[in-house]
């Protein structure tokens, strides 16, 4: 298919263009409904209005006794009121006796308020026993409680009809209590988006295989494949892909069939065997080929049609590290419009000062791994230190870092305490 010349003059595009190209056009998958309990980590596909009032009755918010306000209002230490207990009830169940005056009912916490009463005296402001008993005759009050005391008001927390969750909103465990207490058995969410990992290289054998001479464990399949599910895909992992332009035009084919994105590693920049960017050029449209960031520079990224449907193919750079930065940089942001994020590029943002000098490539953005710590001369500030190493094959400065600093393409160096902005990893969707 046609699309954009893979020219190796052509300038650089910045983060910001390559990404507006990649989420044109892209909106958030069908939603579907799925079990409540079942919804964490799910975006909703629609604003939710509490179907019930809660609590939808009156009730106690301590262990005690529902009595009269007006017949403890004298209550004292020195001069206890005391009242003729008639019952008990507890939560779950109404009360089987009106609360008249001069008269108490046992009340545990979540019970009904019994008619009659309109206050709660807690147990410990009696001469009640605490804990497991037998329900007494009688009960000294030594406390004055004015009507409402320790009383959960009907609709005190939801009214039927009031919004209880925003469409694009992720469900977290207390938004499944809420929708839970709010009447919902299931709510509607985006599906997942289905995401394709395969990594291309002849030298690239599976995790834990007794490695032969020339070769390495794929290290980028793995990664990428917890990296798209952690920003909410449904990941398949494929085989890996040879050098060979035929077998990877097929391989993306079939990706094409079952997936809304297809993330490939390696092969796509300017190698006599970089046979990717050919194979994308070959089943769909490139849209983009090498953008101003270190590392990262060499990515491809295409469209392909399955029917109707577009599917989202992104060949990131081979090196571990530069397939790392772009996926956080590029695919996240599109997984998680694609699964409904309000937000798809929102991530936390802080300033930190550099602990060393640092030096860059001046036509790029620089994304540096680093590790942040509070910093000592700066009070609630951070001091951002180099994780180790900052080739692009370091996997072990990687798996150090706790954030990336960002150096603007403008900059070719800085000093040590130079002011920077850092991006934390290893948060939501990281």
């Amino acid at each position: 298919m046609t699309g954009v010349v893979a020219d190796p003059a052509a300038p650089l595009l910045r983060l910001e263009v390559a990404l507006q190209r990649m989420l044109a056009g892209v909106a958030p998958l069908p939603a579907e409904e799925i079990p409540l309990e079942a919804a964490v980590g799910r975006i909703l596909a629609q604003p939710l209005l509490a179907r019930l009032t809660m609590p939808p009755w009156a009730n106690s918010a301590m262990d005690g006794f529902a009595v009269r306000s007006a017949d403890v209002a004298d209550a004292t230490p020195d001069r206890p009121v005391e009242l003729t207990v008639i019952g008990e009830v507890s939560a779950g169940q109404p009360a089987r006796r009106p609360v008249a005056a001069g008269t108490a009912v046992r009340i545990f916490t979540g019970a009904m308020l019994p008619d009659g009463a309109d206050t709660i005296v807690p147990v410990e402001e009696t001469d009640a026993p605490w804990g497991v008993a037998e329900l007494p005759a009688r009960v000294a009050v030594r406390l004055a409680a004015a009507a409402g005391d320790h009383v959960r008001a009907p609709g005190s927390d939801i009214r039927a009809g009031q919004p209880v969750a925003e469409a694009g909103q992720i469900v977290r465990p207390a938004t499944l209590a809420l929708l839970a207490s709010s009447g919902y058995g299931t709510v509607p969410v985006h599906r997942r988006p289905r995401v394709t990992v395969m990594s291309s290289g002849d030298e690239l054998v599976a995790p834990g295989a007794t490695l032969q001479p020339g070769q390495i464990h794929d290290s980028n399949g793995p990664m990428l494949a917890a990296l798209a599910t952690a920003a909410g895909a449904a990941t398949v992992r494929a085989a890996t892909l040879a050098d060979d332009l035929p077998s990877v035009t097929r391989m993306l084919s079939d990706a094409i069939g079952t997936s809304d994105v297809v993330l490939t590693s390696g092969g796509v920049s300017m190698g006599a065997r970089d046979v990717v960017r050919l194979a994308l050029e070959s089943v769909g449209r490139l849209e983009l080929w090498r953008v101003a960031v270190q590392p990262g520079k060499p990515l491809a990224f295409a469209r392909a049609m399955r029917g109707a449907d577009d599917v989202l193919l992104f060949g990131l750079p081979g090196n571990p590290v530069s397939s790392f930065v772009t996926f956080q940089l590029f695919v996240r942001p599109v997984l998680r419009r694609l699964a409904g994020h309000a937000q798809p590029e929102a991530r936390e943002r802080r300033r930190a000062r550099l602990a060393e000098p640092v030096v860059k490539h001046d036509e790029r953005r620089a994304f540096l791994r680093v590790r942040l710590a509070p910093d000592p001369d700066r009070p609630g500030g951070w001091l951002a230190s180099l994780a180790g190493g900052q080739g692009s094959h370091v996997l072990s400065a990687l798996a150090a870092a706790d954030a990336l600093a960002v150096i603007p393409e403008e900059i070719r160096e800085l000093p040590r305490g130079a002011e920077v902005e850092v991006w934390p990893l290893h948060g939501e969707g990281d």
